[in-house]
Formats: structure tokens, C-alpha cells, sequence
């Protein structure tokens, strides 16, 4: 299916996954004007058969192939809320997984997208450092928070949460990627970077909060530059939308839905929140060693991407990937980002361990090409 005809039949609504049903199970931490928005139910009424939650997978029995020689990769972990909550051996099964496969597919390093957990509970947050733990000293990772991580429910009214207590800045210090935190709040790990190298490509991964406020955006500026001969990759859990836009208050309002400053976060703190529009204007297209952006959080078929141009000619590949909505939690898969050293091309691929396949419709297996970091 084209980009176009795609984002035709979201918009439509046609997608199974704007059902009100799966919007309540997969955001039920409401934006504050949501109630206006969402379609009253109805009156009950004769059952129906459930839509198909791989109605446009192209499934395929197997791991994905081996990566080139000289290549290595980089997975994504999105919006693993539901294993914490109710499903944990998937989330155990993801990284075990990783670290298995660490060697043989040259695994270089692995990016939490946030709403980690569900309702922001201990034995939710317990069930995510059990999982977390196993990359412990093997692989490399970052994580950042979604709205799910924040006040008591998950309901993101304001910026209150247990990430601190069970992944303290002295552990993830430990563990030797962590290279700073955002240095008004020196110890909370909301707000990460992170460095590790691959393929003789130095990184630095800049992890961000939900609806990043505006000196948080400061500090990732002034990181951005003190790496500047780093290749950057910018994690945060709202910044693209299921329609390959980015998130934009100013210019979309309500009509995108979950945008950080229709939460109650947002109300409470003057609209100190940051969207993708803003993280764009105000970060990424001021720096000109940015590769990517990656998010999750976005219900519909939770995928999305889009290029853009910063000032110096350079195209930023933005990504969208979230999995909560297919069956189980979101049924283990996770995303194989395969990058070339020699020419940072980059072949991405979405497997889960748990069901033993990969998913190679276009939206889930494709190629990018990453722009070189012009110091």
C-alpha cells in the first residue's frame, strides 16, 4: 500500500485500531479533553466479530536474516505497558532474546521508547527490572517515560513516578553507557544520554521525558552539541503520528489524538510540554549530526515515518513503532534496526520472539538511509 492511499484509509477511520474499544485498552490514561472527542458509546448491541489484528501482516515463519558482515544493529523496545502489567514472560522472552542473540546478530545497544509500565505500580515496575535486568552487563540500553510512567494510575497529572526507585541513576551509572542526565534534576533518570560505538560509528542516544518541558529541550541542545561529532539518536515516547506526520498543537489541535499538551500534565504545568513539531524546530533541525528520531505511544496500526531536511541539506529519518495493540500485550514483537557502517545503510526489520516470526509487509520490513553527521 502507498504512503498516501495509507494515510487516506487512518484518516478514514477504517483502520481496526481507532475502535473505541482498543483506544479505552490502549490509552486509557485519557488526555484531559478526550471525553469530547471520543464517540459516546452505544447502547449494547448484538456482538461482533472481532477485526483481524494482523489483517495487513505479511507473516513470516522465522528470525529475520543474519546481518551483513561489518553490520551490526540497534533494537527498539516500544511500549512494553501491557507485559508489565499482565503479560511479563513477553517482556522477559524480548530481552532474553536480545542477549542470546547479542553475538551472532552484532547487537549493539537497545532503546526503551517509554510507557514502560501500565499504571505506574510497584508490581508493574517489578516486572520491568526483571527484564530490564537480563541486558544488564551485556547489552547497553536506554529508556525514557511515557505518559503510563507518571502519577499514581498512570494518569500523567504531573511528573510523579517510581522509575527512579527501580532504575536509580547509580545502577544505570554502573553499567557504563549513561553519560549524563539532564542537570537541573542530576539524580533522575527521566532524562538521559548515552554513548556506546559500533561499526567504528561513535553514538549518543538522548532520551527524553514525555512532552519534554522547555529546558529539558535546553540541556538536549546543549548535549546535542557537546557530541557533535557523534551520530545522535533522539528517543521519546510522543513526537510522530500513526499518518506520517509529526505531532503539531499549533497546527492540528485535537484532530491528533494523545498530542503531550492535551494531558493533564500539560494543564497543570502552564503547558510546559514539547510536541514533535516542537522538538523538531527547537532541537533536531538545529543540529546536524541527528540520524533519527524514534517514538512510540500512537494507537491505529502504530506505525509511521517520515524524512525531513535540516538547514544543512541533511534528511533525519523519524520513526514511529509501537506494538501494544496486537493480542497478548502486544505478542513480543520488537524492531531490528540493521545499520551498514560503510554507507549507514540501515535495513529494518520487526520480529517477535515469542510467536517465532518477522512481519514483512511495508510498513514493517524496509530500508532507510541514514545521512552522515557533519561535524
Amino acid at each position: 500500500m502507498s504512503d498516501l492511499s495509507r494515510r487516506d484509509l487512518l484518516k478514514t477511520g477504517a483502520a481496526w485500531a481507532l475502535s473505541p474499544a482498543l483506544v479505552a485498552f490502549g490509552q486509557d490514561a485519557a488526555p484531559k479533553n478526550e471525553a469530547k472527542t471520543q464517540p459516546k458509546t452505544e447502547p449494547k448491541a448484538e456482538a461482533k466479530p472481532k477485526a483481524d489484528p494482523y489483517a495487513d501482516a505479511v507473516l513470516v515463519k522465522g528470525e529475520p536474516a543474519k546481518p551483513a558482515k561489518g553490520s551490526f544493529t540497534i533494537a527498539v523496545l516500544p511500549d512494553t505497558q501491557h507485559y508489565s502489567e499482565k503479560y511479563p514472560q513477553n517482556f522477559l522472552a524480548q530481552t532474553q532474546w536480545l542477549v542470546e542473540n547479542q553475538e551472532e546478530r552484532n547487537i549493539a545497544a537497545v532503546l526503551h521508547l517509554g510507557d514502560v509500565t501500565n499504571r505506574n505500580t510497584k508490581p508493574e515496575w517489578e516486572n520491568a527490572v526483571k527484564a530490564m535486568d537480563q541486558l544488564n552487563g551485556k547489552l547497553p540500553y536506554a529508556m525514557v517515560l511515557g505518559n503510563h510512567d507518571y502519577s499514581a494510575g498512570g494518569g500523567c497529572k504531573d511528573r510523579t513516578t517510581l522509575f527512579n526507585d527501580y532504575f536509580p541513576i547509580a545502577k544505570l551509572k554502573s553499567l557504563g553507557s549513561l553519560d549524563c542526565v539532564y542537570d537541573k534534576e542530576p539524580d533522575r533518570m527521566e532524562n538521559s544520554a548515552h554513548l556506546f560505538s559500533a561499526g567504528g560509528i561513535d553514538f549518543v542516544v538522548i532520551g527524553l521525558e514525555f512532552g519534554p518541558r522547555k529546558d529539558v529541550v535546553r540541556w538536549a541542545n546543549e548535549v546535542a552539541t557537546k557530541h557533535k561529532n557523534r551520530a545522535a539518536i533522539l528517543i521519546t515516547h510522543a513526537y510522530m503520528y500513526y499518518d506520517e506526520t509529526r505531532y503539531d498543537w499549533k497546527k492540528y489541535n485535537t484532530k491528533q489524538t494523545w498530542n503531550p499538551h492535551n494531558y493533564p500534565v500539560a494543564a497543570a504545568t502552564n503547558d510546559d510540554v514539547s510536541d514533535g513539531e516542537e522538538l523538531w524546530n527547537n532541537l533536531i533541525s538545529k543540529h546536524e549530526n541527528f540520524l533519527c528520531t524514534l517514538n512510540g505511544h500512537v494507537l491505529n496500526d502504530g506505525l509511521g515515518r517520515m524524512s525531513s531536511k535540516t538547514p544543512g541539506g541533511r534528511d533525519i529519518a523519524q520513526m514511529l513503532v509501537n506494538f501494544q495493540m496486537k493480542p497478548n500485550g502486544g505478542d513480543g514483537w520488537l524492531r531490528l534496526m540493521e545499520i551498514n557502517p560503510s554507507d549507514l545503510q540501515v535495513k529494518i526489520c520487526d520480529y517477535s520472539p515469542t510467536r517465532g516470526e518477522r512481519n514483512e509487509s511495508k510498513q514493517n520490513k524496509f530500508d532507510l538511509q541514514f545521512a552522515a553527521v557533519k561535524s
